[in-house]
């Protein structure tokens, strides 16, 4: 394995250059050592180590020359037990908050951790939404697998946890012969992945479906399954469902050490606490490497791919009705144009490697690339619509395919790691597998010491106030009778009325920042991004809080809003 990855670097001219140490660690992982010159060589070497079939996992901790890699450190911090449970999951992401409301079907006590002060705020809440068809992934890995299994699951799960679901299909458009025949191959890899439906069209067959698209269009590959949601609103489903059955979220609750004694997770430190727990599930995104190297058995790195994307007005929603992309490259679909559940245009993602796992940054360059791709597709539509950009990263490993396994080296640990795109689409599939791994490996290991029956009274159904501006006549008139606070509309953009912001507020995973106000109501994502209902949903959140409005935060910890009160300043005469 060695020699032979030693021969592809010999015969490549770029990265020959170097000496990299090269060590093969059990179950065929291959670790990488050295310097090279920049951050781009460091992903290259990772994937020319993950291109020998024989290799499962590339842990690659090449440096570059201008910047040296963070070293993961445990650090015991505060050693306050502050909990006991039978499972623990690290991250309350999509992939977390699916895992912890399956697991909630057991008579099991569950806790969910993240660093983050809300549900959502690393990897999924900065997607497209996008519910691929599974045409992109390889045949016979993980990801096709679950893909496609995921992807019919999400009909259930939208009418048990009532959140929108648009199943609209997605085109994949081309516009030459060489476009077509990369159109062909991802045909055929979705016949083999099983994907329903699918079919290549001619361009005049794609317009029937998309008016709006381009004449250059020629060809066009067609996945009915394909849907969108917000991918948001999907994990505060899944995570309210899980505390309704009985799961505890603890945010703002960051991991800092495992103890692993005689290869086995006893307990967890956190900058809160400790936690003691019988199994680990690692579902910690970009940080899934670092959870693993925490715990014992790291087999993978994590590679940040950070992606960003646009979001249009909703005046222009009649411009596209489905998903459509252009020709996928290497290590990404291209990105779509679609609607949003609510009705903006979004555009994206990008796909740039950058060597910050909180590299968030959109330059120019990002919004050029993604405007020129796509208003080539369509007509209608240009930089005045846009109301905001953001981007995420995702959680790439060298091979590029979900890591969904038990340690063999650590009892109780599982991992749930490098879930990038199609992630989302994947999530209820990549659930119900680390739920039979849990339970098998409990089988064999009884670390709980008792048998795992399911529960008799789970709530599969999530049931919630339909939202204001979603109401009829009638419905509004009746949730004004119920609560007057209905008749006050805070954000005009959105129509999100002050009695839906309290009701998130106190709901049984509080929403306490702006941004997981925005998160559950909408406040603040629509034309003019919080400049007219921002100061009032600061004072409510104040109010209910019984916080100063010096004390609100847009995404917790130190991210505070107001820094002083003007009429204080000036009473206390400093002004």
């Amino acid at each position: 394995m060695i020699a032979h990855l030693k021969k592809l670097i010999k015969e490549n001219e770029k990265l020959n250059k170097y000496d990299i140490e090269i060590e093969v660690q059990a179950n065929n992982v291959i670790k990488l050592t050295g310097v090279v010159d920049n951050w781009e060589e460091v992903v290259e070497f990772g994937h020319l180590a993950a291109s020998l079939d024989s290799v499962k996992g590339v842990i690659n901790n090449i440096d570059t020359a201008e910047k040296k890699k963070t070293t993961i450190e445990a650090e015991i911090v505060n050693e306050k037990l502050i909990k006991k449970t039978d499972v623990l999951i690290v991250g309350a992401g999509v992939t977390g908050s699916a895992i912890a409301r399956e697991l909630s079907r057991y008579e099991l006590d569950i806790v969910v951790i993240d660093k983050n002060s809300d549900l959502a705020e690393g990897t999924t809440k900065a997607n497209n939404g996008m519910i691929h068809s599974g045409y992109a992934a390889t045949p016979g890995s993980l990801k096709a697998e679950l893909n496609v299994k995921g992807n019919a699951k999400y009909d259930r799960w939208a009418e048990e946890l009532n959140f929108d679901l648009d199943r609209t299909g997605s085109l994949v458009v081309g516009f030459s012969e060489e476009d077509k025949k990369h159109i062909e191959k991802y045909y055929e890899k979705g016949k083999k992945n099983n994907v329903p439906g699918i079919e290549i069209l001619s361009g005049e067959e794609a317009r029937e479906l998309e008016p709006n698209l381009s004449d250059k269009v020629s060809s066009a590959l067609w996945t009915p399954s394909a849907a969108y949601v917000a991918p948001y609103e999907v994990t505060v489903a899944l995570a309210e469902n899980a505390v309704e059955n009985g799961v505890e979220f603890k945010l703002e609750t960051k991991l800092t050490a495992v103890d692993n004694q005689n290869g086995e997770i006893n307990k967890v430190y956190t900058d809160q606490g400790v936690i003691e727990c019988k199994y680990l599930i690692n579902a910690a995104g970009v940080y899934a490497d670092q959870v693993a190297e925490l715990a014992g058995d790291r087999q993978f790195s994590i590679h940040p791919r950070r992606g960003s994307l646009i979001i249009f007005d909703k005046e222009k929603s009649d411009v596209l009705t489905r998903a459509v992309g252009t020709t996928p490259s290497e290590h990404t679909k291209g990105g779509v144009a679609q609607l949003t559940p609510e009705g903006n245009p979004l555009w994206g993602p990008t796909a740039v490697e950058v060597a910050e796992k909180n590299n968030k940054a959109v330059s120019q360059k990002d919004i050029d690339t993604i405007m020129e791709k796509f208003t080539s597709i369509v007509d209608g539509i240009d930089h005045n619509d846009i109301i905001t950009i953001f981007s995420g990263v995702r959680a790439a490993n060298y091979k590029e395919d979900f890591v969904i396994e038990a340690s063999q080296k650590i009892k109780g640990l599982i991992q749930a790691a490098a879930i990038q795109s199609p992630g989302l689409a994947s999530s209820p599939a990549i659930a119900e597998k680390v739920v039979e791994i849990l339970l098998n490996e409990e089988e064999k290991l009884n670390l709980l010491n008792k048998e795992i029956r399911k529960k008799d009274n789970f709530k599969a159904e999530r049931n919630i106030p339909k939202a204001f501006h979603k109401a009829s006549y009638q419905e509004k008139e009746e949730l004004f009778k119920q609560n007057s606070a209905y008749g006050h509309l805070v954000c005009r953009c959105e129509k999100v009325t002050e009695a839906e912001i309290v009701n998130a507020v106190h709901s049984n995973i509080a929403a306490t920042t702006m941004d997981a106000v925005k998160r559950r109501t909408r406040a603040g994502m629509g034309r003019c991004q919080g400049g007219f209902c921002g100061p009032r949903v600061i004072k409510i959140l104040a109010r209910e809080l019984n916080k100063e409005v010096t004390e609100i935060t847009k995404k917790g910890r130190t991210s505070n809003i107001v820094k002083f009160k003007i009429k204080e300043i000036f009473k206390k005469g400093k002004a």
